[in-house]
């Protein structure tokens, strides 16, 4: 697959505005699993290799287990994640499903395990991966080996 527009050459000022999101959330108070876990699934949910690819290696380096990559995508069906990380990957998949709107049950689950800092840290986590995973799928960044 040939890439189809380098965004970062093309536009670098809004690689960037991207990098300085990065930025913030590496200073963030999210723990580096809790990172981990919200760009793994999103990136599951939509189908992003690119990004699976990277993160899942970042993921590994984290400490993160082969078992609990594994199982990710399968996440309510295993006593694997944290009641926290549960609560992270639902909001995850909720935010990235946007479509289909945050609903009150999964954000107040959240709101209650988190105080407003975390969440809001949390959120915008999960708003940066997505907008990652569209610019990767959409210009069919080619996979780092």
């Amino acid at each position: 697959m040939k890439m189809r527009l380098n965004i970062q050459q093309t536009e670098p000022e809004a690689y960037k505005a991207m990098y300085a999101l990065e930025k913030y959330l590496s200073s963030s108070k999210l723990s580096g699993t809790h990172k981990e876990l919200i760009k793994m699934r999103a990136s599951q949910v939509n189908g992003c290799a690119y990004c699976l690819n990277m993160h899942s290696r970042d993921a590994r380096k984290a400490g993160e287990t082969e078992q609990r990559l594994y199982l990710l995508s399968a996440w309510r069906e295993t006593t694997l994640f944290t009641p926290e990380e549960q609560a992270l990957l639902a909001l995850t998949e909720e935010v990235t499903l946007i479509g289909q709107h945050v609903s009150n049950a999964t954000y107040q689950q959240a709101a209650a395990l988190f105080d407003e800092h975390y969440l809001a840290q949390a959120i915008m986590a999960i708003v940066t991966i997505n907008a990652w995973n569209r610019i990767a799928i959409t210009t069919e960044m080619p996979l780092e080996a």
